[in-house]
């Protein structure tokens, strides 16, 4: 009777379009990619971690390897679609899942820093052997990519940037909270508001069944007793993006650069805490990407009408159109 009144509420579940109830512990140990997972142990802050990663492999190899950089209420797994159509055109992919995010470890004590981050990156292409790559970013993925792009320009031969935050500084129009309120803040998480915060600022308020696999592991993250540790790392990392901006050294960035921009997008960092008139005036993508293209020396620009902060899930077709014309 108990597993039919399982059975029964995960159904229920589904009806309603809400995802899975099923928990996750902070790695996602339980959690299955859609790509065989490696690992990579590096030794940071004088202790030991695990980066866990996916390195797919085309059939037939073109010779060049694409980074892809999740934001931070994503991973790796997210990226799939973009994995199977940059593999199908001979692309390798290298998407890791950054520390303090899906299947990596999360510390109790560690200084996040884009910084810190792209040296990580940098250690892991390091170990498996790949000097050259394009690096693709969404979302807080884009500020990461920015960073990496800044620190390792010979490294870089093409820069994607795909609806990235921090295209406006957030310390200017959020009020400041410390990582003890972020923390307090994320501890109140549950799967039915990462719903509900993805609808109304990803989509536009609405929302599809196949949205429900990509809030999956986070919301079943929540329902494990270990999520504080969860909340812990991404109160941090909500920090970082608050206090560490990029984008006042867009004119130093070297690397040929592609910005793919939905339009809809409202995204803004803290606007939920900022006073109404600013919040107004908050994540108007239809001017930051602009702005942000015009700052970069060698950008290039392509907007995507009423598409949200997702549109290689949104619109997958004219944004990997873009990708792909990027990228040659």
């Amino acid at each position: 009777m108990k597993r039919l009144a399982v059975v029964a509420t995960f159904v229920l579940a589904l009806t309603a379009g809400a995802a899975p109830r099923m928990a996750y512990n902070p790695e996602l140990t339980n959690f299955e990619y859609p790509f065989p997972v490696a690992f990579h142990e590096l030794t940071t802050q004088r202790q030991t971690l695990r980066m866990a990663y996916l390195d797919v492999k085309p059939e037939t190899a073109n010779g060049r390897v694409i980074v892809l950089m999740h934001g931070k209420n994503f991973s790796a797994a997210q990226w799939e679609p973009t994995i199977r159509a940059l593999t199908k055109s001979g692309f390798r992919v290298i998407a890791p899942d950054q520390i303090g995010f899906g299947k990596s470890s999360k510390p109790a004590a560690y200084q996040f820093s884009f910084h810190t981050l792209a040296d990580n990156t940098g250690s892991l292409l390091d170990a498996i052997g790949v000097q050259r790559v394009s690096v693709v970013g969404h979302s807080m993925g884009g500020m990461l990519a920015t960073r990496f792009a800044l620190l390792f320009p010979d490294r870089v031969e093409r820069l994607v940037l795909v609806n990235p935050i921090g295209l406006e500084d957030y310390r200017l129009g959020v009020p400041y909270r410390n990582v003890d309120a972020l923390y307090e803040q994320e501890l109140k998480a549950t799967p039915e508001s990462i719903r509900d915060y993805q609808q109304k600022s990803y989509y536009g308020g609405e929302w599809k069944p196949e949205y429900d696999k990509l809030i999956e592991a986070q919301a079943g993250q929540t329902l494990h007793p270990e999520y504080p540790r969860v909340a812990w790392n991404s109160a941090l990392t909500t920090d970082m993006i608050i206090t560490q901006p990029v984008l006042h050294e867009f004119p130093h960035v070297k690397t040929q650069t592609l910005l793919i921009i939905g339009l809809r997008d409202r995204t803004a960092v803290g606007s939920a805490w900022a006073r109404p008139d600013v919040a107004k005036r908050m994540g108007d993508y239809t001017q930051l990407g602009k702005k942000a293209a015009a700052a970069i020396p060698r950008a290039k620009l392509v907007e995507i009408p009423g598409v949200g902060h997702i549109p290689q899930i949104e619109a997958f077709s004219k944004y990997i159109d873009a990708l792909m014309a990027g990228l040659k």
